[in-house]
């Protein structure tokens, strides 16, 4: 992440001063070097505030978390999947804490609920790290868990669809299926990159600073933790459980925009029910577990502040623009035109520009949101992430600074992922 953070800001200076070199002033008009210093405060500035903003969302959602540990829920739907998690996974227990926590951010993702998968990301970055004999370095699950995250499967995009409505599209879930093919191609692609890296980027010697930090997350002790081990479920069992889980797919495209409104609430009263019947008090277990939500936000702050700004930089210094005016000519070729390249190339860097491309192509009345770029560019929204803010969150939650192998994976993904919204695009929609 050194050498990553340090190139983005090179390459941001050294475009910003090429460009002043030939500047002519203009009055009223930033300089490229006063351009580059204002997004770095402005990046810097909404770091934070992207931080504090996630306060109360962390602090609902990892109550819910504790009620639903409490109630042993994390280790039914761990021993549910346990064939398939204990593949993925063979480094974590199968009864472990994390296992569970690593689904419920996998289907808080599946379904669109952003503020929902972080909270449980987080959780399960910090039961992972129980298991890390390497503080300060990313084990082989860590880097899994996060290529598979910023490239999960996305069933129901419900905030790309709400954005094509309002724009006008005469069918604001028509990029279901574009999007799910984008994001089977791309967790596909993540699993394999992960497995394919790892033997590249060795775990090393424990850093001395690192076995040092304060890691209240391991000190601490949890009930879920002190359960006996419990059997696994029949294999019956698990594939009837998978089974339902793969029968979401069309019951999502077709009935998607009817039950997202309920998602959210039914999550919250479902949790709640499950804890009263398992006999938790749910209003004590919900506040203990609350209270790590602030914390957590804090933590994280330096994190996002470096690699934002670092993003900041470049698109302020105009290394972007050099970027896209470079590639446009060569992807128009392979059906990316260049309308559509700023989005896939800051979709990883930055979810609000990402967010702001694709506003304004399927907003200009001469593309729409119904034509092959205005769904080409809307796939891509809604079956990737925004893999450096994914990295920047989880991996400061957990003070982690060797990443290893996961950025290189979950980049991978992303290509893949964009790969394959062209390929269906081409396919259903030129």
């Amino acid at each position: 992440m050194n050498t990553i953070f340090f190139a983005i800001v090179l390459i941001a200076f050294a475009a910003a001063a090429w460009r002043e070199l030939g500047h002519v002033a203009v009055e009223g008009v930033q300089s490229p070097m006063e351009a580059l210093s204002a997004g770095m405060i402005s990046s810097a500035s909404g770091a934070v505030e992207l931080a504090i903003g996630l306060v109360g969302v962390m602090t609902l959602f990892l109550g819910l978390m504790k009620v639903a540990e409490a109630g042993g829920l994390l280790t039914i739907i761990a021993r549910l999947i346990r064939p398939l998690m204990t593949r993925l996974f063979p480094e974590v227990p199968p009864e472990h804490p994390a296992m569970g926590a690593m689904i419920l951010n996998m289907s808080a993702n599946a379904l669109g609920l952003g503020n929902a998968a972080t909270p449980f990301g987080i959780r399960a970055m910090q039961e992972l790290d129980k298991l890390n004999p390497n503080p300060g370095t990313a084990t082989n699950s860590m880097a899994l868990f996060l290529a598979i995250n910023t490239s999960g499967v996305t069933l129901l995009p419900t905030g790309v669809i709400a954005i094509r409505a309002a724009a006008g599209s005469l069918d604001p879930a028509a990029i279901l299926p574009t999007t799910l093919f984008a994001t089977a191609c791309s967790t596909i692609a993540a699993i394999l990159a992960v497995f394919a890296y790892r033997r590249f980027f060795p775990v090393g010697p424990a850093d001395p600073e690192a076995l040092a930090m304060d890691r209240p997350w391991v000190a601490a002790v949890d009930n879920a933790q002190q359960l006996p081990e419990a059997s696994a479920y029949p294999l019956w069992v698990s594939i009837l459980g998978l089974a339902c889980v793969a029968a979401l797919i069309p019951a999502t495209i077709v009935w998607g925009r009817v039950i997202s409104p309920w998602i959210l609430p039914t999550l919250m009263l479902g949790f709640l029910l499950f804890g009263l019947m398992r006999g938790v008090a749910v209003y004590e277990s919900f506040v203990e577990g609350a209270k790590d939500g602030f914390n957590v936000a804090l933590r994280i702050i330096p994190y996002l502040v470096a690699i934002l700004v670092a993003v900041g930089m470049f698109r302020a210094s105009g290394a972007m623009d050099y970027m896209v005016n470079v590639l446009g000519a060569l992807t128009s070729k392979v059906n990316l035109p260049p309308e559509a390249l700023p989005m896939a190339l800051l979709r990883p860097l930055s979810g609000s520009g990402a967010y702001g491309v694709m506003a304004s192509i399927i907003n200009d009345p001469a593309i729409g949101p119904d034509s092959y770029v205005g769904m080409l560019v809307t796939t891509i929204q809604g079956s990737t992430e925004t893999t450096f803010y994914v990295l920047a969150v989880y991996f400061g939650a957990v003070q982690i600074r060797r990443i290893r192998h996961t950025l290189a994976a979950a980049l991978t993904a992303d290509v893949a992922a964009v790969m394959g919204a062209v390929g269906i695009c081409s396919y259903l929609f030129l």
